[in-house]
């Protein structure tokens, strides 16, 4: 993982982990322990996907970048369907509350999000690599107007 990798996700993970704190003292405020549980595993449920999602991307971009935009298209759609599937086998689970659940699911995606929009900002990472003025021009060869 290069460095830039591990900043976004930590800029990411660190805000999604205090959300989920938050989430739980609310969740069991409001539902009690399974309002608790319900929320803590949501937010989870959230950053595990995001941040496995962007470790795979990587990957494939240092891997193989001329597929980064495909693998991103297809990553992303993958992380929804198995969150959809998740969240229809989880909405009937004895230990925790549904809504608290789905509250710290969406509470953890929109704070990861932010979190990682807001890294990506801050890493400056280029995306250009600069070549100098003396090593694209051969020694010995003539000019663009034909003299030497």
């Amino acid at each position: 993982m290069q460095s830039n990798d591990a900043r976004i996700i930590r800029g990411a993970a660190i805000p999604t982990a205090a959300t989920g704190v938050l989430a739980m003292a609310i969740g069991a405020a409001t539902a009690g322990l399974d309002g608790a549980i319900g929320a803590g595993l949501g937010v989870l449920v959230a950053g595990s996907f995001f941040a496995l999602g962007l470790m795979s991307l990587g990957y494939v971009g240092r891997r193989w970048p001329e597929l980064f935009f495909g693998a991103a298209f297809l990553i992303y759609t993958t992380q929804m369907g198995i969150l959809l599937v998740l969240l229809l086998l989880l909405r009937d689970a004895e230990f925790l509350h549904g809504r608290a659940f789905a509250a710290g699911v969406l509470a953890g995606l929109a704070v990861w999000l932010a979190g990682q929009v807001r890294a990506h900002v801050k890493v400056r990472t280029p995306y250009v690599e600069p070549v100098a003025d003396s090593a694209s021009v051969p020694s010995g060869s003539a000019s663009p107007g034909g003299r030497p």
